[in-house]
């Protein structure tokens, strides 16, 4: 039996009091206390199993509305842009964010619909945030070109995210941090960014389950307002956690698609209906939807995801304010809060 130990970066703070750190047995992170490893037997169970969704999935040809986004990323000015998926280009205070950028199709990730720009386009951008390694949030082929088009870019994500990136942009600076820890960005930088907790697990490969840590991240403001990333992750109690540490947050960008069927995907997605409950347990004000439209993942048809989370938000049971963006589409988050 491999024995437990606790990891985090000893060079960046921990704010969590009495924190031990991130929990790894043998080479696996655990997901909080206890290792989680999806099981095959579970992935042969949905593959040879019958939708029941088949024909309306079949007949939902529904795609997110695209609009060309290029001018506000040739731009100066703060604003918050989804490129589809849980890929939004993020300006604050003159540094220019991009988190899980998948801008490409690949074998068994093709684009339902167009990027709001040109790949190309993509320059002037300083910061990569990385919340995991799943293949539909780190794509290799983006991460070459980002790095390739900025060279200024810096990389933060997870701890054993360095050596998932070495082979990919060798001279990419990477950070890495625990749950709970806060990043370096210089004495400089316009807000603090921490990495926080998510309930999740990783592999890319067949023999590097749990190699490299997940979570979220949450980006704070000098004024106290705060914007948060969820990453992927399924309903859990680390949003009570997060809210306790940090109080109300004003938005979060929160996963709402690839839960059908439920016994393959909640113990790794939120369904609308947990993405709802999991922002007003964060008190948030504002909610943006992602991971959903972009690739086909999962069973449920592509537009429900997004009906039911308006649907829920119509009925009052959302207290924070929906905001359903185009891809493409410039959101002023700076002036909601």
């Amino acid at each position: 039996m491999a024995t437990a130990r606790f990891v985090r970066n000893p060079d960046l703070p921990t704010i969590k009091p009495n924190y031990p750190g991130n929990k790894m047995v043998g080479n696996e992170y655990c997901n909080g206390q206890e290792l989680y490893e999806p099981q095959l037997s579970t992935l042969l169970k949905w593959q040879l199993s019958k939708n029941p969704q088949k024909e309306e999935k079949k007949a939902d040809t529904w795609t997110p509305d695209v609009v060309d986004g290029t001018g506000f990323l040739r731009s100066q000015e703060d604003g918050l842009l989804w490129l589809g998926h849980s890929s939004f280009v993020l300006r604050v205070g003159g540094l220019t964010l991009i988190t899980d950028p998948l801008l490409f199709s690949s074998v068994g990730l093709r684009r339902r619909h167009a990027l709001p720009c040109r790949p190309e386009d993509l320059v002037g951008i300083d910061l990569l945030l990385l919340s995991h390694g799943h293949r539909d949030h780190l794509d290799e082929q983006s991460i070459k070109l980002l790095a390739r088009q900025n060279p200024q870019l810096r990389a933060f994500g997870p701890l054993g995210l360095q050596k998932l990136l070495r082979g990919m942009a060798p001279k990419l600076p990477v950070q890495e941090a625990g749950w709970w820890q806060q990043f370096d960005l210089g004495p400089e930088a316009p807000f603090e960014l921490f990495k926080l907790p998510a309930s999740h697990w990783y592999r890319r490969g067949l023999l590097d389950v749990n190699e490299v840590l997940w979570g979220s991240l949450l980006l704070r403001l000098p004024d106290g307002r705060t914007l948060y990333f969820a990453g992927d992750t399924n309903m859990n109690d680390h949003f009570e956690e997060i809210e306790r540490q940090f109080g109300p947050l004003d938005v979060v960008l929160m996963p709402i698609g690839a839960y059908k069927p439920a016994y393959m995907m909640s113990g790794s997605h939120t369904n609308p209906h947990e993405s709802a409950k999991a922002a007003n347990q964060l008190r948030a004000g504002h909610l943006v939807p992602m991971h959903h439209g972009t690739f086909d993942l999962s069973d449920e048809p592509a537009s429900e995801p997004q009906r039911l989370i308006q649907g829920i938000a119509a009925s009052g049971m959302l207290r924070a304010e929906l905001h359903v963006p185009a891809v493409g589409e410039v959101l002023r988050w700076q002036d909601w809060v």
